[in-house]
C-alpha cells in the first residue's frame, strides 16, 4: 500500500495500530494475512525535479561495491555529462550548481572543485553542493568531510542525569552551547527542489504513530526529527526517499535511546516493504556520516524536563507542556528559527498559563535567564498551532495525548487570546 502525491496533494494511507514480534509470527504460522500496516508509501517525483534535472545540473553515476571507489592512478575518468560504466544496477547523484549569491554550506565552508575531490581525497570537498538522492541500491557515498566538527565528550542525558540537583546548571550550560552546535538550519526547505514542508509534516506526523506503534520513549522520536532536520539541511533528497531518511532517523534514535530497540526488520515491516533493509542499512549509514555521527544533540524535551523537574508543577501542566512542545515538531516553518530551549520555555509558559493562569515563575528565568518578553514571539506561534491543531489532516500527536495516562489533556481548548501586553 503506497502514498503517491503531486505537488498540489499529499494523502496518507490509513493506520491501525501494530502487532509484535510474537503475533506476527503467531499470524504467519497459522497461515493468516498480516494486519493492515502503518506505512508511509512512496512519494513520487514531480515535474519540478524532472525540470531540474535539466537545468544546470552534473550526473555522475555510480555503483554499488569495488566500482565506487575512487579511479586508480594512471587511469583518466571520462566527465562528459556521466562516467563511462559497465551496466550494472547503480544510482544517480545529481549535482547541482550553486547560486553565486547563495554560497550557504552545511557547516560554513565554501566552494568546491568536484574534479579535484573526486581523484584525490575528501579533505577537499566542500559542502554547497546539494546531493539529489535517487538511490535503487543505495550505497554509502562521499560525503563532505567538513562536515565533521570538533569531537566533544557525549555523556548520557537519561531524565535523572538532567535533573541531578548538583549539577543541574553546569547540565543546563552545557545543553545551552550544545543547541547552537547541533540545531538544523531554519530554513532549509526554501532549499529542496523536490520536497515540500507538507509532505517533511506528514513525515513527522507518520513517526509520532512508528513511535506510539512500537512504545518508544519521546525523547527517540526528538532526536528523530532533529536527524532529519539535520540531513535534510544538508542534502536534497528526492520525495520518493523521503521515508527512508526518516525510517532511518528514527532507527538509528531508538538505537542510540532505547534498552530495546526495535529490531531493522521491524522498520522494513512498518513501510509496508518499501524499501529493503539493504536500503535502510545504506541510508543508515549515510545519515551517520552526514552527521557526522554527532548523536548527542540536546532537544526541546530535555530542556523541558528539566524545567518541570526544576519548578513542580501538576501532572496535568506537565502533560499539557509536553503535548504542546511535541506540536512545534509538526512545523519546520516557524519552529526550528527557535532554539529548543526556548520552544521549551515557551511550552511551559503556555501549559502553565492554560491551568494555573501563570506564565513564566521567576525562578525559571533566573536558572534559564529567558525573560518573558524574549518567550512572548515563540509562544504567540505555539498558541497558534493549538488552535488549529483540530483543523489540521495530521492528528496523530492529538490522538497520542487524547489517552487516559495523559489525562485527555489534548482535548482542553487554551485560552483565545492570551494576555501577552
Amino acid at each position: 500500500m503506497n502514498l503517491s502525491s503531486s505537488k498540489s496533494e499529499e494523502v496518507l494511507a490509513p493506520v491501525s495500530g501494530g502487532l509484535d514480534a510474537c503475533q506476527m509470527m503467531t499470524r504467519a504460522q497459522l497461515g493468516q494475512d498480516p494486519p493492515q500496516r502503518t506505512i508511509l508509501g512512496v512519494l513520487t517525483e514531480n515535474g519540478q525535479y524532472r525540470r531540474t534535472c535539466g537545468q544546470g545540473i552534473t550526473t555522475l553515476r555510480c555503483f554499488s561495491g569495488s566500482e565506487n571507489v575512487f579511479p586508480p592512478a594512471g587511469k583518466k575518468v571520462l566527465y562528459d555529462g556521466g562516467v563511462q560504466a559497465p551496466a550494472k544496477q547503480g544510482f544517480d547523484i545529481y549535482m547541482v550548481e550553486p547560486e553565486q549569491r547563495d554560497r550557504d554550506s552545511c557547516i560554513g565552508r565554501e566552494g568546491m572543485a568536484f574534479e579535484d575531490a573526486y581523484e584525490v581525497d575528501t579533505s577537499t570537498l566542500k559542502s554547497d553542493l546539494h546531493f539529489l538522492l535517487d538511490f535503487n541500491t543505495v550505497s554509502p557515498m562521499l560525503v563532505d568531510s567538513s562536515l565533521h566538527s570538533q569531537s566533544e565528550d557525549a555523556s548520557d542525558f537519561g531524565t535523572d542525569v538532567i535533573n541531578v540537583t548538583e549539577y543541574a546548571e553546569e547540565i543546563h550550560q552545557y545543553l545551552r552551547e550544545a543547541e547552537i552546535r547541533y540545531r538544523p538550519k531554519a530554513h532549509y526547505m526554501r532549499k529542496q527542489p523536490d520536497i515540500t514542508e507538507g509532505m517533511r509534516t506528514i513525515l513527522v506526523d507518520w513517526l509520532v504513530e512508528v513511535g506510539e506503534e512500537y512504545k518508544l520513549r519521546a525523547e527517540t522520536l526528538y532526536l528523530a526529527v532533529n536527524f532529519l532536520d539535520r540531513f535534510l539541511s544538508c542534502m536534497s533528497v528526492l520525495r520518493g526517499k523521503l521515508q527512508l531518511v526518516g525510517t532511518a532517523a528514527i532507527l538509528l534514535a531508538s538505537k542510540y535511546e532505547e534498552i530495546y530497540p526495535p529490531e531493522v526488520d521491524e522498520f522494513v515491516y512498518i513501510t509496508d516493504d518499501t524499501y529493503t533493509k539493504r536500503q535502510l542499512l545504506r541510508m543508515e549509514h549515510l545519515l551517520l556520516k552526514v552527521l557526522t555521527f554527532d548523536l548527542t544533540a540536546p532537544t526541546t524535551n530535555q530542556f523541558l524536563l528539566q524545567y518541570l523537574r526544576r519548578q513542580g508543577v501538576c501532572v496535568r501542566t506537565e502533560n499539557l507542556a509536553k503535548y504542546v512542545a511535541e506540536l512545534s515538531l509538526l512545523e519546520a516553518d516557524p519552529f526550528l528559527k527557535y532554539l529548543p530551549s526556548l520552544i521549551a520555555a515557551a511550552a511551559y509558559c503556555l501549559a502553565n498559563y492554560t491551568v494555573n493562569r501563570h506564565f513564566w515563575p521567576e525562578s525559571l528565568a533566573t536558572f534559564t535567564g529567558y525573560s518573558l518578553s524574549e518567550i512572548v514571539p515563540c509562544l504567540s506561534e505555539l498558541h497558534k498551532a493549538c488552535l488549529g491543531v483540530p483543523h489540521r489532516p495530521q492528528q496523530a500527536i492529538r490522538e497520542k495525548y487524547k489517552a487516559s495516562k495523559y489525562m485527555h489533556v489534548s482535548l482542553m481548548e487554551p485560552p483565545a487570546v492570551l494576555p501577552l501586553q
